[in-house]
């Protein structure tokens, strides 16, 4: 798992942080979310602020949802979002500016230097954006 490759610049590993959580283990399907955020919202970021994007937390397993203190429902349960933070402290505004105006941002919530970005194959984007979220 640690080699696949979700797009060019995003590995499964990197979302699914196994050494931490060892039963962590996505679905094809989840596999398939994961990819569409990789190729539709992280990579056009990554090249917009023009350095690499850390995924702090990806997908998430029922169990270590509720280990990590997640919301029953949380869009991390389906592949569909990411808590991430640029590499280079210094974009991360720059990356907030450009997911908060991507046609495809489901959901951005902000936290002190990483967010929290949601993404939806199967519907309308809500677009639903609250800087300042997690305190």
């Amino acid at each position: 798992m640690e080699k696949t490759r979700l797009s060019d610049h995003f590995t499964l590993s990197e979302f699914l942080n196994v050494d931490k959580y060892p039963d962590n283990k996505p679905t094809m399907q989840h596999v398939a979310n994961m990819t569409y955020g990789c190729l539709m919202l992280l990579e056009p970021a990554r090249q917009a602020i023009g350095c690499p994007i850390i995924i702090n937390s990806g997908f998430r397993c029922e169990a270590v949802n509720r280990r990590v203190g997640g919301v029953a429902g949380s869009q991390h349960l389906q592949g569909q979002a990411a808590d991430i933070r640029p590499k280079d402290p210094a974009q991360f505004q720059r990356l907030v500016d450009f997911l908060r105006h991507h046609a495809l941002t489901d959901q951005l919530l902000t936290g002190p230097g990483w967010l929290h970005i949601s993404w939806n194959p199967f519907g309308i984007p809500r677009h639903y954006v609250k800087i300042g979220y997690y305190k």
